[in-house]
């Protein structure tokens, strides 16, 4: 009876699947490459093993017996479970697996999202198994979710301040200053003396706000959300910078102009970021370096 299982088992279980297959020792001398002598030492090896007789051989020939028949089923069944679990641990091997959650800015233009989707699309054709989760949020967030180790990778507008980030150029944006029909800079030039007595919407990330070229004492509005800054400028009260791409569409219709479109504006960066700290796994990386080549 086999007690603890050794590779010389398989071994010996092998040699006795190809002497039943062959028909015998004497017909599976060439299969194996071994004598008859030697065959049949290594039954009876087998046999000892185990604690009954696998085979008859005498002049009746050769015939399995009832036991080794049992035992024949069984060993192919062995053999076949073991080449299937070979196949799985090499595909593991080279499959990513796990999950990548991917932060996103809020109101990101069309190019961007086809990038993003586009680097969605290099990763599922890759070997992988993957969960990926996106979510929009504002670049504070994102950064306290970055900290938190609840994001692997984020893609926003960020103070380039935290240490703990490792920060990758991605693209830039360019914010306008706009005011909407019925503010008095809609139909007239904006001098100096008008502009600095425009209400502005305040924006509360300063890093971003000490980049804005529009500088206004007077400031009664104040929003983190872009939707929030349209709805203050469309009121006719205030001005405030909007990405062009986000008020493209309203100044369009005529509801939105830029204000003083040469001196107003400026850019700003965007990255992908994430935590220094973070060791990433294959798939983060794998994601990480497709998200880079989307936007190379």
């Amino acid at each position: 009876m086999l007690g603890q299982f050794h590779d010389l088992d398989l071994q010996l279980l092998r040699l006795f699947v190809s002497v039943v297959e062959c028909g015998g020792f004497s017909a599976a001398q060439g299969e194996l490459g071994l004598s008859q002598s030697s065959i049949s030492q290594q039954m009876a090896r087998l046999e000892t093993r185990l604690g009954y007789r696998l085979c008859s051989r005498g002049k009746g020939g050769f015939k399995v017996t009832a036991k080794g028949e049992q035992l024949l089923s069984a060993t192919r069944g062995l053999f076949e479970s073991i080449e299937a679990f070979r196949h799985q641990s090499n595909g593991v091997a080279g499959r990513l697996i796990g999950e990548v959650r991917l932060g996103l800015s809020e109101a990101l233009d069309q190019s961007v999202l086809q990038r993003v989707a586009e680097a969605i699309r290099r990763f599922r054709e890759r070997d992988q198994s993957v969960r990926i989760e996106l979510m929009s949020a504002m670049p504070g967030e994102m950064e306290r979710l970055l900290l938190q180790q609840r994001l692997d990778l984020a893609i926003g507008y960020f103070s380039l301040a935290q240490s703990a980030f490792d920060y990758r150029p991605l693209f830039s944006e360019t914010q306008h200053l706009y005011c909407a029909a019925g503010h008095p800079l809609f139909d007239d030039a904006a001098d100096d003396q008008a502009l600095q007595a425009c209400d502005r919407v305040d924006h509360p990330y300063r890093f971003l706000r000490n980049d804005e070229p529009f500088q206004g004492d007077l400031c009664s509005a104040r929003s983190e959300q872009v939707e929030g800054t349209l709805a203050f400028i469309l009121s006719g009260k205030h001005v405030g910078y909007l990405p062009d791409h986000f008020a493209r569409s309203w100044e369009d219709k005529g509801l939105l102009r830029v204000v003083r479109r040469a001196g107003m504006s400026f850019d700003v960066a965007f990255h992908l970021a994430r935590h220094r700290a973070q060791v990433p796994g294959d798939a983060q990386k794998a994601f990480g370096e497709d998200l880079l080549a989307a936007f190379s």
